[in-house]
């Protein structure tokens, strides 16, 4: 790797984090928040300014295409990123340290506040021994998820104008708005971007693969209780906080994200406030087999069902589907995964083929006709003030990028 080319990606990194894009759950438009269009149309520019036709919708999507340069017939492909960073933490006024020659040991991100990024707890930071990192400064998260990706796709599409004597079918690149509100895709439109297979560069650590999600739901439930003075309250009182905690005491504990890894979903209680008038819960439902899946949903509903007997019709709940495991779409063109596997090798990257214990919008996009797996953006710790991605690991996701293309271009 010439450090030319690790600077310039690095370049675009920064740039990229430097906008605030911050997705709001809470918004009804599309994109979510303003803001996230800042870099979208920074994006269009910087890929029309390589030579690149590229749009931007009202929706807040960048479609992009680099015409084949071979006169075969080969499937279209493309790569995605989504450019927002998760509302869990703040993603305003980032200030990225870059660390190079990283020695191995703890990283001190804020002095005065006495935040530190420790190897005793995150263990996997000592074989990036001798690399360059880039961290926050402890105040705000890092947004490698998922400009990291970004840049990646970035460097490649950049790469590719530059030297015409790389060989390659027809690209297309997409930059999304509100991932990490689930609604990224929701109004993306498979057939105008045009790709027949895509994948997604939007997962962690250097190597990781992955074309299996949870299956996922969302459970708003609404207790109403009955307040009266306690004094007077025998026999009269409904104290709907403590229905809530009952509920909450008939789901199997050992189903929380606590006890839970690989392919094991969860019941998540999110959020829960409430009076002895009235609560409202939030849960999230998640497994990846689509039947135990069905038999969380169920066991909510009959827990509902149980107490509604029990305190007379007090218990509403809204059971909300969120999306489906991709392995059923992507499972039939397999040869997308392998390709992925086969790239990485070429790298000399040992490939980590693991289930998603979230989702990516390339799950919806494979229920949408775009079978679409997930490749490493090479961060660790998204979504909190301790996230932080080797340049390495980016600059290795980058060369899979352009591996993948001439595996297509020479297999078709």
């Amino acid at each position: 790797l010439k450090p030319d080319k690790m600077e310039k990606l690095l370049d675009k990194f920064l740039r990229y984090v430097s906008v605030e894009t911050t997705s709001d759950e809470n918004s009804e438009s599309q994109p979510s928040t303003a803001k996230q269009l800042n870099l979208l149309q920074m994006l269009r520019g910087e890929l029309q300014a390589m030579g690149i036709e590229a749009t931007l919708d009202e929706y807040g999507y960048v479609m992009a295409t680099i015409p084949s340069n071979v006169d075969r017939d080969i499937p279209a492909i493309g790569f995605i990123a989504h450019v927002d960073t998760s509302p869990d933490a703040s993603g305003k006024d980032i200030k990225p340290q870059i660390i190079p020659n990283y020695d191995g040991g703890d990283i001190v991100l804020n002095k005065e506040k006495n935040i530190v990024l420790r190897v005793s707890e995150f263990p996997e930071m000592a074989q990036y021994k001798g690399q360059t990192m880039i961290t926050t400064d402890g105040t705000t998260l890092l947004g490698a998820d998922d400009k990291a990706g970004v840049a990646e796709i970035m460097y490649a599409a950049q790469y590719m104008m530059e030297h015409p004597e790389f060989k390659h079918g027809e690209i297309k690149i997409g930059f999304t708005p509100d991932e990490e509100i689930g609604r990224g895709v929701v109004k993306f439109d498979v057939k105008k971007f045009g790709a027949k297979y895509a994948y997604t560069m939007d997962g962690g650590e250097i190597g990781e693969l992955e074309y299996e999600n949870f299956n996922a739901a969302g459970a708003k439930i609404h207790i109403q209780g009955s307040n009266i003075h306690p004094g007077y309250g025998k026999d009269k009182m409904v104290n709907s906080m403590l229905i809530a905690m009952e509920l909450n005491g008939m789901l199997p504990v050992e189903q929380r994200p606590r006890f839970t890894q690989g392919y094991e979903g969860f019941f998540h209680l999110t959020e829960i406030n409430g009076t002895v008038e009235e609560t409202n819960m939030s849960y999230i439902i998640r497994d990846h087999d689509r039947a135990k899946f069905e038999e969380k949903k169920a066991l909510m509903t009959s827990v509902v069902e149980f107490l509604n007997k029990k305190y007379g019709n007090v218990v509403k709940l809204e059971l909300k589907h969120q999306y489906y495991n991709m392995r059923q779409e992507v499972e039939p063109h397999f040869f997308i995964v392998e390709r992925a596997i086969k790239a990485m090798e070429m790298a000399n990257i040992k490939p980590k083929v693991q289930p998603i214990r979230g989702g990516t919008d390339g799950a919806n996009l494979s229920f949408m006709g775009l079978p679409c797996p997930n490749i490493f953006a090479g961060g660790h710790n998204f979504h909190g003030k301790l996230e932080y991605v080797p340049l390495e690991s980016m600059m290795k996701a980058s060369e899979v990028i352009l591996n993948i293309i001439t595996l297509f271009q020479a297999e078709g």
